[in-house]
């Protein structure tokens, strides 16, 4: 034991003193922020108001037309609005419009921008929408009146019969954040696991190593001492982002125009969802997370190992590691049906077998699973990795020390049937 924390203790400092690990781990959370923030900052840079000509031959259509605080109608006669389409003045307008037949034509000397496009396409089928109305004898007013909205609000039933306010787009939230982390962590540190025993095989440095450790140790010390390396850069990148996000909301607060009417709303909408956080069992969550995380990790992590013993260069890895990756792969495909139907026999299935329940499991769990069918899955996981930490353990002992050869599947059912 004193071995194998030896192992750890060396793989844990050795990479945490990586400039790779420190820039990721600062840069990381930037990144992140860039991601979400760039878009709106982008957005709001970029909406400058333009002018839309509009033909003076058809203001009956488009006399109703409403400026937006982006968008600008001006009405022109029919003979400037023909030299302007002989002539366009990109500095003068932005756009023609005009109606040729059944068809609205929006002209430009470059590709037009789809909130444009979208914006007057809106205002044209409502005004003809209303005339349409008017030829029926239908009373707008009254049409208006009697349109309605509807809430319906979700409530889970407890046990003792009290029901508690949930949202489904939170739980879906939460569902695909939970399961895209562990997906990009089960990857990213893996590959780690796989790279790391390369090198040593490569630089013989494993031969030195070997003489004084048994091989099941080192593996183990590694994928361990990898498996805290994640831990790690997580819980900094979650203290990181936090401080980040809270620096540019106040920032983009300050720089961002908000009607009073919809920063109502937005804080409305903000205390609705804390409300609904209050609901939904955060200590589990955080819980099956941290399981699923290391399960997940340090049960694919062997399986990385044994590729990375079995080869002499991460070229030759590819035919082994397709396998190994194919169900991580299909579980960040299915996220999005399964948080559809998270009650699905396949979805039961698919958080069971143990390649795929770290991510399916935790896109099921925001959304309610039985006791037993967690249990269940916690066991099989556990079971999982026991076993495939013996089989890679056995394929890690012959091809850790075996150089030069090229290895196939035929050769790997060799060695898991060596016996010692």
């Amino acid at each position: 034991m004193d071995k194998i924390w030896l192992i750890i203790k060396r793989e844990y400092l050795v990479r945490i003193r990586k400039k790779s690990f420190i820039v990721m781990t600062f840069l990381g959370p930037f990144l992140m922020l860039l991601v979400m923030f760039l878009p709106i900052y982008l957005t709001n840079q970029t909406q400058t108001e333009r002018t839309i000509a509009v033909s003076e031959q058809d203001f009956d259509l488009f006399n109703k037309l409403e400026n937006t605080d982006y968008i600008n109608f001006v009405v022109t006669p029919a003979s400037l609005f023909s030299d302007l389409k002989l002539n366009f003045e990109d500095e003068l307008y932005y756009a023609l419009l005009e109606k040729k037949e059944n068809e609205i034509i929006l002209s430009s000397n470059k590709q037009v921008s789809l909130s444009v496009s979208n914006e007057i396409k809106s205002q044209i089928e409502k005004k003809i929408e209303q005339e349409n109305l008017v030829k029926l004898g239908i009373d707008i007013n009254l049409l208006e009146k009697a349109k309605t909205t509807v809430v319906v609000s979700n409530q889970i039933i407890s046990e003792d019969g009290r029901g508690q306010k949930s949202k489904t787009e939170l739980s879906m939230a939460i569902g695909f954040i939970s399961g895209l982390l562990i997906y990009i962590f089960i990857f990213m540190y893996g590959t780690m696991v796989m790279r790391s025993i390369i090198e040593e095989k490569t630089n013989r440095i494993v031969e030195v190593i070997i003489s004084s450790v048994k091989p099941f140790k080192l593996m183990m010390g590694k994928i361990i001492g990898v498996s805290l390396i994640g831990l790690t850069q997580f819980v900094l990148w979650i203290c990181l982002t936090s401080l980040l996000f809270l620096i540019v909301q106040g920032y983009f607060g300050n720089i961002t125009e908000i009607e009073s009417s919809q920063e109502i709303e937005m804080q409305s909408m903000m205390l609705e969802g804390l409300m609904y956080l209050n609901n939904i069992n955060l200590v589990e969550i955080l819980l099956a997370f941290l399981f699923y995380f290391l399960g997940g990790y340090l049960m694919y992590g062997s399986l990385f190992a044994a590729v990375g013993s079995a080869v002499d260069a991460e070229a030759d890895s590819q035919q082994f590691i397709l396998p190994v990756t194919i169900p991580l792969i299909l579980s960040f495909i299915l996220i999005q049906p399964i948080m559809e139907n998270p009650d699905s026999l396949l979805a039961f299935w698919m958080s069971i077998i143990p390649l795929t329940s770290p991510i399916i499991m935790m896109v099921r769990i925001p959304f309610g699973v039985a006791d037993w069918e967690l249990l269940l899955s916690i066991l099989v996981l556990v079971g999982s990795f026991i076993l495939s930490t013996k089989l890679a353990a056995k394929i890690y002992r012959t091809g850790i020390l075996m150089y030069g050869k090229k290895i196939n599947y035929k050769e790997l059912l060799k060695w898991l049937r060596y016996k010692g």
